[in-house]
């Protein structure tokens, strides 16, 4: 017998403490992995005293996205198990339990979702408007940006489906229920749509603030679609399946599209 299943099995406070918590290291390794990596990259060329200023702000920075990450993993880990949304694999290997029949069930649909947010994000690639095509990258840059682009799909999922789609829940399910029973098919529609909004509302304003005077009315209806389908596709993979499969088919659509971003 395995030494751990001698262990009792952890308490459902614990476990929620524990997921809050691998949750939280998760979303910090992939906000800032790309930035030491890029650092990484261009270390000789910074002088001493620009890169003493670059490491302050980062830890300036890191400290108040650290204290954002964890709230938004603590409204996730208290109201997700009440809505009856979870992250099915991370809970069975915190449990103790076999961690394969969980993940199995969503990688089917995670592959699926991945394809088919990689064929949206192409469509997306074919029309985007002149304004929104960034310049050519040089060669060092584009190796920074491409593990950079393949860990947003984590942090994304961390904040707009198990923060903001499972807070959306909870509200419309109180409202609505009055916090009775599991949350009918119409309230996690509802939560799937408003947060694939949110996300795409969100997009836009960082458009305004990094390109101000680009959002016209057809950049902005092409922000909005975009984002919003590719929002619904894994809002609904998080609704009936799990975090898991949100998290692998939002990278592996990001990993895909790398080829015609």
């Amino acid at each position: 017998m395995n030494s751990d299943d001698k262990r009792p099995t952890p308490t459902p406070r614990a476990m929620q403490w524990r997921l809050g918590a691998i949750l939280w290291l998760l979303g910090m390794a992939c906000m800032f992995a790309p930035i030491l990596w890029a650092l990484l990259l261009r270390w000789t060329s910074f002088e001493e005293a620009l890169f003493v200023l670059l490491v302050s702000n980062l830890l300036y920075a890191g400290l108040a996205y650290a204290v954002l990450l964890a709230l938004a993993v603590a409204v996730g880990v208290a109201l997700a198990p009440r809505v009856g949304l979870a992250a099915p694999a991370l809970s069975a290997w915190i449990g103790r339990r076999p961690v394969w029949p969980a993940l199995r069930p969503q990688l089917t649909p995670g592959l699926c979702g991945g394809l088919a947010g990689a064929a949206w994000l192409w469509v997306l690639a074919r029309n985007t408007p002149e304004v929104l095509r960034p310049p050519p990258s040089a060669p060092e840059h584009a190796a920074a940006f491409i593990p950079a682009q393949l860990l947003v799909g984590i942090t994304d999922e961390l904040f707009m489906r198990w923060t903001v789609m499972t807070l959306l829940l909870w509200l419309v399910w109180r409202l609505l229920q009055r916090g009775q029973g599991a949350p009918g098919r119409g309230l996690l529609s509802t939560a799937v749509v408003l947060s694939a909004l949110c996300s795409a509302a969100l997009t836009c304003l960082s458009t305004v603030q990094d390109m101000p005077g680009v959002l016209t009315p057809p950049v902005l209806a092409f922000l909005l679609l975009g984002n919003t389908v590719f929002g619904l596709v894994m809002g609904a993979l998080y609704a009936r399946y799990g975090f898991e499969a949100a998290i692998l088919a939002h990278t592996l659509a990001l990993a895909l599209s790398q080829s015609f971003l």
